[in-house]
């Protein structure tokens, strides 16, 4: 493991958020033994507050949004972070080699990447005309690292990022920043993927994985949880606990929810105005 423990000391005021969130207040070590390690639980159960946290005392850089040290909307993760000691592997002492993603932050760098391919064309087209009538080599001089600017994004990213399916896209980014022997930190990264393209990210993680990379992941997703010998922690639970892929609740509603559907469906038909 690169990560191998998160220890969590006691806070000045355990009223004070993000201590006050009842499952981190409990944390006091979380050890990472799995190359995939999964938080699960409602929402507001702690699960991305102690992700964003790990993240910020890791200091890995963010996709998509502003560095995680200035990020305004990640003020209580900075103060996470400050009560927290991380354990690495010892060939490893602090990485920088992987990233932090919320799925809300991918959507923004998308809209980013595609706004940044539309200048640059839209420069490009401008040069095009402005030295129509000039030499060859002027005109080449000066749209040469535009040209080059361009290329080297559509040959990380795609040619149109932003015009492909999310689920693509989401997938095409991530390979895209990919690097061996980094701690991927990702916060529900099913949001923007179908099942079959859920599919296609296990297939993933388990080619980077045997690249010597390092994940953890907040996920409602049964699909994600199931990765082969993934850990996961239950943030439903307090403090924080191991749970069997079986025993998760997740798990359990899903699967007879897709069983039964009818049992769950006919409590809202039941409420239908007649």
């Amino acid at each position: 493991m690169i990560l191998r423990e998160l220890a969590l000391a006691p806070p000045a005021d355990a009223h004070a958020y993000p201590f006050s969130v009842p499952a981190v207040r409990a944390v006091r070590r979380l050890a990472f033994t799995s190359a995939v390690t999964c938080f699960v639980g409602e929402n507001g159960s702690g699960k991305s507050t102690l992700l964003e946290g790990l993240a910020a005392a890791a200091r890995l850089p963010a996709v998509g949004s502003e560095r995680l040290e200035a990020d305004a909307t990640l003020g209580h993760a900075r103060a996470l972070a400050g009560a927290m000691r991380l354990t690495w592997a010892a060939k490893s002492r602090r990485t920088h080699r992987g990233f932090f993603l919320r799925a809300e932050d991918f959507f923004g760098f998308t809209k980013a990447l595609a706004m940044q391919r539309a200048e640059l064309l839209r420069e490009i087209a401008a040069v095009d005309g402005e030295y129509a009538d000039r030499s060859a080599q002027a005109k080449t001089l000066k749209l040469g690292p535009l040209r080059a600017s361009l290329a080297a994004m559509e040959r990380r990213y795609g040619a149109d990022l932003d015009a492909n399916s999310h689920g693509e896209s989401f997938l095409t980014l991530f390979r895209a920043r990919f690097v061996p022997d980094g701690l991927y930190l990702l916060d529900e990264p099913e949001a923007p993927l179908s099942p079959t393209s859920q599919l296609a990210m296990l297939v993933m993680l388990q080619e980077m994985v045997g690249q010597g990379a390092q994940f953890v992941i907040a996920t409602h997703s049964p699909i994600l949880l199931a990765f082969p010998g993934a850990v996961t922690w239950s943030f439903d639970e307090q403090p924080p606990r191991i749970v069997p892929f079986d025993e998760l609740e997740h798990v359990r509603v899903t699967r007879d929810f897709l069983q039964a559907p009818e049992r769950y469906l006919r409590h809202l038909r039941a409420g239908e105005p007649g």
